[in-house]
């Protein structure tokens, strides 16, 4: 099967994909004509890591919220078999059903036992339906702190890797009880005991991301977003149409760069050149280095200090100015 075929290409990667095409061509010229171009095919490859190089070098917000959803990126499971050993999937919140739009259970990174949990949106059609597009029921809130106070019986780490573009926003995830979930999501996670370490690896969106985006360190990869809206809801809400969503994108201020100059996040995790749908096995690499650092950084401080520190780091949130007015 052509190389092509196997990746997908974004509108803004087309240069890449017609280098890929070349090299195709090349391929086959040189299997029908028993000839030798295996040189012209090493100066395309090397010009195709320059190309990438060039772009992104200049990607605008609207592009990194498409690199974040690239169908070829690496989605939570993936990365959970790629960091870690002896991984032991758990299942169910104990109340109502197993939401499979949330994966998690315990695992070993480095010999040290973790509990590793995020979004999982399915890497094709009928996994998409079944993951329900990475968007968890309150159901899936609960399995998630249900396994994050499990990690706090065991005293181990708790590491959730974000990726949802939002809650299940339908009526029955409202009638069970949405907003609730989340809500005690985030303040039971203010206050375990463990170290909590959260990583936006893709999309980062409003409650969804914030039910089990709440630790001690929070990271962004490179190319992803992190807000409290789409772009193209954003959009729709001030214009009354998706037709705006790049100059959304640019006026959210949503990528990781911003979030890091904002404060709300710690560190941003670099990617594969091109991105993490290029070399998936390199991005685990990058993402366990960071996980491993952070892990012992956090054991060093005590308990109590560090949930301490954790209140202090999201309630100092924001920044407001106030203005008098003076009445004559």
């Amino acid at each position: 099967m052509a190389e092509t075929q196997t990746r997908q290409f974004l509108d803004f990667e087309k240069p890449i994909k017609d280098l890929f095409d070349q090299i195709e061509q090349l391929k086959k010229t040189a299997e029908k004509n028993k000839i030798d171009l295996s040189e012209s095919i090493k100066q395309l490859y090397e010009k195709i890591e320059d190309k990438k190089k060039e772009i992104h070098q200049n990607l605008t917000p609207w592009q990194k919220v498409q690199l974040s959803r690239h169908p070829d990126r690496p989605y939570t499971l993936e990365y959970i078999e790629k960091i870690c050993t002896d991984f032991v999937e758990l299942h169910g919140d104990r109340s109502f059903k197993d939401d499979k739009a949330i994966v998690g259970g315990f695992g070993k990174i480095d010999g040290q036992t973790v509990m590793i949990l995020g979004q999982q949106k399915g890497a094709n059609t009928k996994m998409r339906q079944l993951r329900n597009f990475g968007m968890a029921n309150p159901e899936g809130y609960r399995k998630a702190l249900r396994l994050m106070k499990l990690a706090e019986k065991f005293n181990k780490p708790v590491i959730t890797l974000v990726d949802t573009p939002g809650a299940y926003p339908g009526i029955e995830a409202e009638e069970r009880g949405q907003g609730e979930a989340i809500a005690k999501n985030i303040i039971e996670m203010l206050r375990l005991k463990v170290p909590v370490i959260c990583i936006i690896i893709g999309e980062g969106a409003s409650g969804g991301a914030m039910g089990i985006g709440v630790g001690d360190r929070v990271y962004m990869m490179a190319n992803t977003w992190y807000t409290v809206i789409s772009p193209e809801s954003c959009s729709s809400i001030l214009w009354r149409s998706w037709d705006h969503k790049e100059k959304a994108a640019d006026e959210l201020k949503l990528t990781s760069d911003h979030m890091l100059g904002f404060g709300l996040v710690d560190g941003v995790i670099p990617e594969p050149l091109g991105g993490a749908h290029w070399n998936h096995n390199e991005a685990a690499e990058l993402l366990k280095k960071q996980i491993i650092s952070t892990i012992e950084e956090l054991k060093t401080i005590d308990p109590e200090l560090r949930i301490d520190q954790r209140i202090d780091k999201f309630s100092s949130m924001g920044r407001w100015e106030e203005q008098s007015t003076k009445v004559s």
